[in-house]
């Protein structure tokens, strides 16, 4: 029985060796999880019973178990470089099958796919048209390179002060764009049309009365000969102003706005001389509800609008949550999809693939898979990689034991050979 006890001993401290060598070897290794040699001592079945003095026969490796705790998160340069601080793992689509990795060095192919160094895709959620997110089976996430397609304006609104020291002329002169002395003050913004074109929307304040003023508008300094608007409509009819009035307390008295603007992009090409292929007339809901008449001087407290040019995708990044969200060249920022994560009941009952992948098996259970920060799942955080779980101090610390292991089992042989010669030599 002594060559059984010390070979089965060489033979379990050897398996603990080679777990050792993969743990130190895979120190480096982002998102690795290192593994543990679990042991169990092996007895003879008894014929008669168990008895109390029975003498066991050695040990076995009963499990190499994985140890899925935390690493620790480094900061990179690259974007799609996506560590999990918490719970779960990345669904990956390896060519029709569906693996699960730790490992977030993520790049993009030539189509715009989140892809590994192994080219396996990245799943997660898809968004329509609008960048709503579809939460619905998880897909290969696709970074679009195509423009962004512009929106015309369809609400406009500011918010400003008209000086209420402001004295009304006598006799009150006819409102003339081109004649700074017959209007108060003046504003601009930018609107947009459906092909993406900027216009500036220009407004003057004309002070008719005790509380009163017109408010007239141009459109890219489109005037009549006589100075007046062309092809704007506030509301009032084309070229009409909109009247304001306002209390003894400053406040704008109801109704005033908002009002429907309608702009004959058209009649304004045809004024400057320029073409525009854009749906016409450009109609938005023009808010001046914000406006007030105070004594002070004039001036401009907020301006909005919805619409935007076309633009190209210049830079994205990745919340907490999972949201991949681009930048574009217009200013504009919309929502391109959602990482998603997976988790198990039972994570060490998932078999490694190599390439610091996963798949499931009967022993893990299904994958429970949602967005980041729900459930046990947990956070993402972008511009960083979760590091390998290895201590290597610890590591070199159990190789010392595992060869004394190794040794003494060496030894019990030598022993025993040593007691069979003995026996032989009698």
């Amino acid at each position: 029985m002594g060559f059984q006890h010390g070979l089965s001993g060489l033979a379990a401290a050897s398996t603990n060796l080679d777990v050792i060598g993969n743990n130190v070897a895979n120190a480096n290794t982002v998102g690795f999880k290192q593994s543990q040699a679990e042991f169990s001592d092996v007895y003879a079945n008894a014929l008669i019973g168990g008895g109390g003095n029975q003498i066991g026969i050695g040990t076995q490796v009963s499990d190499i178990a994985q140890q899925f705790s935390q690493g620790n998160i480094s900061t990179t340069n690259n974007p799609l470089d996506i560590a999990i601080n918490g719970g779960g793992f990345f669904r990956m689509n390896d060519n029709g099958a569906t693996t699960y990795s730790r490992s977030g060095q993520f790049h993009l192919d030539s189509d715009g796919f989140i892809v590994n160094s192994d080219n396996v895709n990245l799943t997660g959620f898809l968004t329509d048209a609008t960048g709503k997110i579809i939460p619905t089976q998880p897909s290969d996430l696709q970074l679009s390179t195509a423009d962004l397609t512009p929106q015309p304006t369809t609400t406009f609104s500011s918010g400003f002060n008209l000086d209420a020291r402001t004295t009304v002329p006598t006799p009150l002169p006819a409102f003339d764009a081109t004649d700074p002395t017959t209007f108060a003050s003046s504003t601009s913004g930018s609107i947009f049309d459906s092909l993406g074109g900027s216009h500036v929307l220009t407004f003057f304040f004309q002070k008719t009365g005790s509380g009163a003023w017109d408010a007239y508008a141009t459109v890219d300094g489109a005037v009549t000969p006589a100075g007046l608007p062309d092809g704007v409509d506030l509301g009032t009819g084309a070229g009409n102003p909109l009247t304001l009035n306002f209390d003894t307390n400053g406040a704008l008295i109801p109704p005033a706005a908002p009002t429907t603007a309608s702009i004959d992009l058209a009649a304004i090409a045809t004024n400057l001389g320029t073409v525009n292929d854009a749906t016409t007339p450009l109609e938005f809901e023009l808010d001046m509800n914000n406006a007030t008449q105070f004594g002070s001087n004039f001036s401009v407290n907020s301006l909005s609008q919805d619409g935007f040019t076309s633009g190209r995708l210049a830079g994205f990044g990745v919340a907490g949550d999972g949201v991949i969200t681009g930048n574009f060249t217009n200013g504009e920022t919309q929502v391109l999809g959602q990482v998603v994560l997976a988790n198990f009941s039972n994570p060490q009952g998932l078999v490694p693939l190599g390439r610091n992948q996963w798949a499931e098996t009967g022993e893990s259970g299904q994958p429970l898979v949602g967005a980041p920060l729900t459930g046990t799942l947990g956070e993402l955080q972008s511009a960083a990689v979760e590091d390998s779980n290895v201590d290597l101090t610890t590591e070199l610390v159990n190789m010392i034991t595992a060869q004394r292991v190794y040794q003494a089992n060496a030894k019990t042989i030598e022993t025993q050979d040593a007691i069979l010669q003995t026996l032989v030599n009698l």
